[in-house]
């Protein structure tokens, strides 16, 4: 060996002179795509302004699994959660959304990895780094405790398990999916969901999807299997438990309709649910076909007066179901109307929430008129009135102030928005705006900008200079056709 180099030093010395200059051509991006490749951590958050650590950084969710040991009602049980992922950079570690629930184990791969509890983060560093573009299995063991839930004076009263006398039932809206099981829990992140559901013998388990299988143990437990069949945003998943009974039906053009009602609840509210297949043809004319393979309404047995758009699945509370017709109505064509805006049409960010509430009220308003309820015209001219006050109180209808989310700013504050384009723009060229909206983004999440964007586009003229004052701006701008409308003076202190 010592021989060769001697005799080939010349040689050895010319192929070192011609890398030496390969090197200065193609270092700089050698040693960036090096860099580039270089493991780092993924961050903790997507930094919406509203959660700046909802949501995580590194990788996109492509598949849970839900393995959920049912025992009884506010009894903690055995769960597992299996994401299938991708890795959008080269990651040393990334995270969780995961709270509270007492961690028993995490895999990656099928290896032991290493995690720490931070808050509401779970973070897992990999026994070896994970590359960019590859798939990765991370399996994470835990004990659920079904009694977990959190409030927030912006959103619903209570929200994560809401227990009920014979089970439970979700309400994860705004991003309490993170105290049922470990995810990216932000509504722009969607993925597939399969739920495996073991109850004990005379309980009923339901997820949104399909049903695929019911099998019995040999112990008498029964394990229930439902597939989402479409991405799902993690604030839009639903499972329930208890003594119910499934209700099939048929809606426009032959769909499968599955109500989920406790036992006693049957009889009592069969009169308003038989309305579904009424509201979705009035929907359907409005806004095109209905988005998603099946739906139905799972009847809340709870004192938490407040429905829920899960996709597939609208959670409503029984005492809407057992009141007036026009109530009832109401609340039913609201959540109906979310499968369009908020579910099949996700939302980018929590700033965009204005676009699903403010539709499904614009919706269940105008519904609600035509069939016995108040005008619509009156409501949004009261909601005029209302609208600076709002404005001070609970920020734009694009820019909500916190803790203000859930407030009457994204509900009448924003149809009041959809409204006033109607009348800018007349009654035909908003429904081709709203049709179009549901079938360009359909299955996908969209943002303020796509709207404003979209609808100048089918209007025939930029309308950013007329929606932005609306969306942004601190002043009320004057309503089309109706010079005489007057906004309140604000209230302060």
């Amino acid at each position: 060996m010592r021989t060769y180099r001697t005799h080939h030093r010349r040689a050895r010395l010319a192929v070192a002179a011609t890398i030496t200059v390969g090197a200065a051509l193609t270092g700089p991006a050698t040693v960036s795509r090096a860099a580039a490749d270089a493991p780092t951590p993924g961050a903790a958050g997507l930094g919406d302004p509203m959660f700046p650590l909802d949501g995580n950084g590194g990788y996109t969710v492509r598949h849970y699994t839900l393995d959920f040991d049912w025992r009884a009602p506010r009894t903690p049980f055995a769960a597992v959660t299996t994401i299938r992922a991708t890795a959008t950079q080269a990651l040393s570690r990334f995270n969780l959304d995961f709270a509270g629930n007492t961690l028993r184990s995490v895999t990656v791969d099928g290896r032991p990895a290493q995690t720490r509890r931070d808050g509401d983060e779970l973070v897992v560093t990999p026994k070896s780094p994970l590359r960019s573009g590859g798939s990765f299995t991370v399996r994470v063991g835990y004990t659920a405790d079904p009694t977990q839930t959190r409030h927030r004076d912006d959103a619903i009263e209570d929200y994560g398990w809401i227990p009920t006398p014979d089970g439970t039932v979700l309400y994860p809206q705004p991003n309490g999916a993170k105290l049922v099981f470990p995810a990216d829990d932000h509504p722009s992140r969607r993925a597939r969901f399969t739920f495996h559901v073991t109850t004990p013998a005379g309980l009923t388990a339901v997820a949104g999807g399909r049903l695929v299988d019911r099998s019995t143990r040999p112990d008498g437990r029964v394990r229930w299997t439902y597939d989402s069949e479409q991405p799902v945003a993690t604030q839009l998943v639903q499972l329930a438990i208890g003594r119910f009974q499934l209700v099939d039906s048929k809606g426009p053009g032959g769909l499968p309709l599955r109500d989920v009602v406790p036992d006693a609840l049957v009889a009592p509210t069969k009169q308003y649910r038989d309305l579904t297949p009424d509201h979705l043809t009035w929907l359907e004319q409005q806004l095109g076909p209905y988005p998603f393979n099946r739906y139905g309404v799972l009847v809340g047995d709870t004192d938490l007066g407040v429905a829920l758009e899960t996709q597939t699945l609208s959670l409503v509370p029984k005492a809407d179901l057992l009141g007036t017709k026009v109530d009832a109505e109401r609340n039913l064509v609201h959540e109906l109307t979310h499968q369009w805006f908020g579910d099949s049409v996700g939302i980018a960010a929590w700033s965009d929430l204005w676009l699903s509430e403010g539709h499904a009220r614009f919706y269940e308003r105008l519904y609600s008129q035509a069939h016995g309820g108040d005008s619509f015209e009156a409501a949004m001219k009261t909601a005029y009135e209302s609208h600076d006050q709002w404005r001070h109180d609970y920020g734009a209808p694009a820019e909500p102030t916190e803790p203000n989310l859930f407030k009457r700013m994204r509900y009448d504050g924003s149809a009041l928005v959809l409204y006033a384009l109607r009348e800018q723009v007349g009654t035909d060229t908003f429904q081709r705006i709203e049709r179009a909206w549901a079938a360009e983004y359909r299955g996908r999440t969209a943002s303020t900008a796509d709207y404003v964007a979209l609808a100048s586009k089918v209007a025939g003229r930029d309308l950013s200079g007329f929606l932005r004052p609306w969306l942004y701006g601190p002043k009320t701008p004057p309503m089309p056709g109706h010079p005489d409308w007057v906004v309140n003076p604000v209230v302060t202190g």
